[in-house]
């Protein structure tokens, strides 16, 4: 076991899963403060799920004395990460770029405390630097420490030729750049460890092997094991798309909801992870079977809820489902879409209106799922998908109910 309060830490809450020198990390974060990163890509305007482990890996390192530094990808974003893709990511402009950046700054400040003292967080742009690199000098002082042998043989690039999928060049630099992010930081910040998911590993080791032969500096790599769900899928992906980080992309009601439906072998992992409960408190949760254990999915759903949405969003999101499974009601938290007035008056169509209340993916999804018996209106099942829903079907609170299954729900109000 590990002698720094950090790394026994990820030891014992399952975050470790490979390290480029356990003993010599370990050695460095015991004898004192040391500066770490994860670096995020700008790729959207919020965060999701499958970003969550890396920043509570960073909230971790603060927590335990370390400064944590967030780099956004202004820089990288241009090029574009092949890791895991079977073609080439849209490419932003500048504008799209800043827009993402300021997205995604909102579940930073959530969990980590910036500020300008030695354990303070950080958040850098390496834009800062990329957009200010000589080409030319750069391919000799940079480029030429680089095999493109060995960098053909790493996955992100491998499987996307064994796909007979095209790999620009462009692309191609993308692993360049994230290493010499990593002895960027190390020179202005004494930054000593990247942090990230296993995908990444043979990139953040690129990093560590050129700040040896270019500066001699002793560098260290830490990955996190790819996090699934017990079925096998990418965590943070659902039939209904990317469970955001950000309120303006995803409900609090719906981000508590997705914690509460985790599955039964996955609330002790998951508890670990993402929540600071004790490990004693979480063992206990994790020894509960039957039907306790839905108390326990309660208690995931809630300490998640409250670390990115508040304390008092989490009590709104269970007090709604409490009142929506138990009592029936409708619930003041649940998600509400607003519709104009007058297309109510006139009447929408049932695979229409789910549709346009994110119950269905498309409108062939919501026939799918009225046939299945799985949509229902104000508690009752909707039998035809032609079957036209408007004012008349306004209950006491002004809403329309609309349920997909049993566990998701929006009400549409008129606007």
């Amino acid at each position: 076991m590990p002698r720094s309060e950090f790394l026994t830490t990820l030891v014992e809450r399952g975050y470790l899963h490979q390290c480029s020198d356990l003993d010599g990390l370990d050695a460095l974060a015991h004898a004192g403060r040391i500066a770490a990163y994860v670096g995020f890509d700008a790729t959207a305007d919020s965060l999701h799920v499958g970003n969550l482990v890396s920043i509570m890996m960073l909230r971790l390192l603060q927590r335990t004395g370390h400064r944590p530094i967030v780099v956004v990808g202004g820089g990288t974003t241009k090029v574009g990460d092949p890791s895991g893709k079977d073609e080439a990511r849209t490419l932003l402009n500048d504008e799209q770029i800043a827009r993402n950046i300021a997205g995604q700054k909102q579940a930073f400040a959530r969990l980590l405390n910036f500020g300008d003292g030695a354990g303070d967080a950080l958040l850098v742009n390496n834009d800062e630097w990329l957009a200010r690199l000589a080409y030319v000098p750069f391919l000799r002082d940079i480029g030429r420490h680089f095999s493109v042998n060995r960098m053909l043989s790493f996955d992100s690039v491998k499987l996307r030729l064994d796909r007979e999928q095209p790999l620009s060049f462009l692309e191609f630099n993308y692993m360049i750049l994230q290493a010499y992010d990593f002895l960027e930081l190390a020179r202005r910040y004494d930054c000593v460890l990247q942090m990230g998911g296993s995908d990444q590993w043979g990139n953040i080791v690129n990093g560590v092997e050129l700040a040896r032969r270019v500066d001699g500096r002793q560098l260290y790599a830490l990955t996190t094991p790819l996090i699934t769900t017990a079925s096998g899928a990418k965590m943070g992906k659902t039939a209904a798309g990317a469970v955001w980080l950000n309120a303006d992309r995803l409900p609090a009601y719906d981000y508590w909801q997705f914690w509460r439906n985790t599955d039964d072998a996955d609330v002790g992992r998951f508890l670990r992870l993402f929540t600071e409960l004790p490990l004693a408190e979480i063992a206990r949760l994790e020894a509960l079977s039957g039907a306790e254990v839905n108390e326990a999915k309660k208690v995931l759903a809630n300490e998640t809820t409250t670390l990115m949405h508040g304390a008092a969003a989490a009590k709104a999101a269970a007090e709604t489902a409490r009142r929506t499974f138990e009592e029936g009601s409708t619930g003041d938290s649940l998600p509400t879409v607003a519709v104009p007035r007058g297309e109510l008056e006139a009447g929408i169509a049932a695979f229409t209106l789910l549709q346009r209340a994110g119950l269905a993916t498309s409108g062939g999804d919501a026939r799918r799922l009225i046939a299945s018996g799985g949509a229902r209106l104000n508690d009752t099942t909707i039998a035809d998908w032609a079957q036209v829903i408007g004012i008349k079907d306004l209950a006491g609170d002004g809403a329309i109910k609309l349920s997909a299954g049993r566990k998701r729900h929006v009400l549409v109000r008129p606007a």
